[in-house]
């Protein structure tokens, strides 16, 4: 067999190049080393500080769960305390509406007992009238039926008569 030279194949195009200080391995180490030392604090310092903020973020974040968990309940409160509040008005409501409307029958039941009473007096009255001007007719038909018998009726005796017994009536 025989030995390939590194020169030889480095001469032909292709090859290996074996010799470490001539790749500049110990150079990209040194390199690489030396990123990392300086970049450490920088970039340790950036996600540092995101990470302090993704933090005060998070802690803002619950604190903001809180009050709303807190404002929600309040909520919920207030709005079994109005649907109480609704339902005793609705309650009243219907209480004052019974009692106007029982209020409202009641007068109506004493405004017709009144008008029934009126109407029972003015047919009283009505009634008494009637019979008044009947017992003043009859009273006046009779005088005149009377008056228009009484000269053939009365003698002068008679009539003296009438006279003294007028006269003892009203002394």
């Amino acid at each position: 067999m025989t030995t390939i030279s590194p020169l030889l194949l480095a001469t032909e195009g292709f090859g290996l190049n074996t010799d470490i200080f001539d790749t500049n391995i110990i150079n990209l180490i040194i390199v690489i080393a030396v990123l990392v030392w300086f970049l450490k604090g920088f970039l340790g310092g950036i996600l540092e500080r995101r990470r302090e903020s993704i933090l005060a973020d998070l802690k803002d974040a619950e604190e903001r769960l809180l009050i709303a968990s807190k404002a929600l309940e309040e909520g919920r409160l207030e709005l079994s305390q109005a649907q109480a509040t609704a339902l005793k008005i609705i309650s009243d409501g219907k209480q004052r509406a019974m009692a106007i409307r029982e209020e409202s029958e009641r007068r109506t039941i004493e405004e017709m007992a009144r008008i029934k009473q009126d109407a029972v007096s003015n047919l009283s009255a009505e009634a008494a009238r009637v019979v008044e001007a009947l017992r003043l007719e009859t009273a006046r038909s009779a005088m005149e039926k009377a008056i228009e018998a009484l000269p053939a009726k009365l003698t002068a005796a008679k009539q003296a008569q009438l006279i003294d017994r007028s006269i003892e009536a009203l002394g």
